[in-house]
């Protein structure tokens, strides 16, 4: 399908707020009942976003960039409409925390709302779609490390300084000023249960330091992190890639810890896992293992699966239970059984033209796909949600729409005007 493109004006309309939805389990809660019915109570429901309309399923979009050119969209998943962000030429990468993009150039880093995001309250969630902006740039250019929770951003440059920005001043206007943390850190600073997770810069090797908010130490788990590479938060804990394997900082009843996730095995520098995909909210990760195979790493289990692909242009899965999605040299995407090996599915080729040799691929430690700013070998990626896959043919100026649970059945395929050489995907 042609992706239809609506071009927003520069100062969009705020969205008016949705009915409230009475199967969210939001209301009627028993201190609620209890308290006093305020005229102001009565006024502002549960879960209102000022200039948000809370929607009754996920929000999907995918931020879309061309480094060479600079044009950049995002795809609205739900409407199939593409709308028309400012320019960003000459991006080195793409990072999304499941709301913001943010990608550094020579200039600093552009940060881009894309208007869909999900607050997970625990017992229930809230979806929301709202104006698509540009929120401006922040410090940092190509090699920054940028991670987020719902409160901050935490923003580690390649020296390992590192700065902490305020969501709600980017959620409501600019990205506003950053709090310097002090000191520098290896790898990128994770915020992690109202703390920030990171490595120091030690000459006995990197070791795991648990921050406040401000960048004062109030944990130091001490476990060593040699050669660090990769990290992802899931709900376990952060998970550190390590030569040896992994590390999981977990929090509990207060308390910090860091567990050994090892390989079991002696593994080459080459075929370690050093960037990490997930679904958002699951606790299995993915990584490519060289010219053998994918990594996937069970949080829960505390275990390593090597699957024997073979060479792999990306790689992710849903989670528990789900397939293994590798993204092949032939430019088809299979599905593995995690753990017989076996493959269970496959597509046609995706891939347009040049680019898609996974010896062509640089894989950064900030979750994204690297692409050189005029090259022509941009590499795709896999974005999985709940029940979709996404794979971006940077080349053929398509995104396939992939049903993971029905044989990896092609639901759509959305045309574009633009060369998708970046791509993240948001509302989650």
């Amino acid at each position: 399908m042609l992706a239809r493109r609506n071009v927003p004006a520069r100062a969009p309309a705020a969205l008016a707020l949705a009915a409230l939805l009475a199967a969210t389990g939001c209301a009627g809660r028993d201190d609620d009942a209890a308290a006093p019915r305020t005229e102001s109570s009565a006024a502002t429901p549960h879960g209102y976003v000022e200039g948000a309309q809370e929607a009754a399923e996920q929000q999907s979009r995918l931020l879309l960039s061309d480094p060479a050119t600079g044009d950049t969209r995002v795809l609205d998943l739900t409407t199939a409409e593409t709308h028309d962000v400012a320019p960003v030429p000459g991006a080195t990468a793409l990072t999304a925390d499941g709301r913001f993009g943010f990608l550094p150039t020579a200039e600093g880093t552009r940060v881009v709302d894309t208007g869909a995001w999900t607050v997970d309250h625990g017992d229930h969630v809230h979806y929301y779609r709202a104006a698509i902006r540009d929120v401006g740039r922040i410090a940092g250019g190509p090699g920054v490390q940028i991670r987020s929770d719902a409160a901050v951003t935490a923003v580690t440059d390649t020296a390992g300084r590192a700065g902490v920005y305020d969501r709600t001043a980017m959620e409501t206007g600019g990205p506003g000023a950053p709090r310097t943390l002090p000191g520098t850190y290896s790898g990128a600073v994770v915020p992690y249960g109202e703390h920030l997770v990171a490595l120091t810069r030690d000459t006995d090797g990197p070791r795991v330091v648990v921050l406040d908010r401000e960048g004062r130490r109030v944990a130091t788990p001490g476990t060593v992190c040699e050669s660090p590479g990769g990290d992802a938060v899931t709900r376990r804990g952060v998970v550190i890639g390590c030569a040896d394997g992994a590390l999981l900082v977990r929090e509990s009843g207060g308390r910090f810890t860091a567990e050994r996730i090892p390989y079991g095995q002696d593994v080459p520098a080459a075929e370690r896992a050093t960037a990490f995909h997930h679904r958002a909210g699951s606790d299995t990760l993915t990584a490519r293992a060289g010219e053998r195979g994918v990594w996937v790493l069970d949080v829960t289990d505390r275990a390593w699966t090597r699957v024997a692909t073979g060479p792999a242009v990306a790689a992710n899965t849903a989670g528990e239970g789900s397939n293994l999605l590798v993204l092949a040299a032939d430019g088809a995407l299979h599905g593995y059984d995690i753990a017989t090996g076996e493959r269970t599915a496959t597509t046609r080729p995706l891939l347009t033209g040049p680019g898609n040799d996974p010896a062509d691929r640089t894989d950064g430690t900030d979750h994204t796909d690297s692409a050189a700013g005029a090259g022509p070998a941009a590499t795709p990626r896999i974005e999985v949600d709940r029940s979709r896959a996404y794979v971006n043919d940077p080349s053929g100026k398509r995104v396939f729409e992939i049903d993971y649970n029905d044989g990896l059945r092609i639901a759509r395929t959305f045309a574009l005007d633009m060369r998708p050489a970046l791509m993240a995907e948001t509302g989650r």
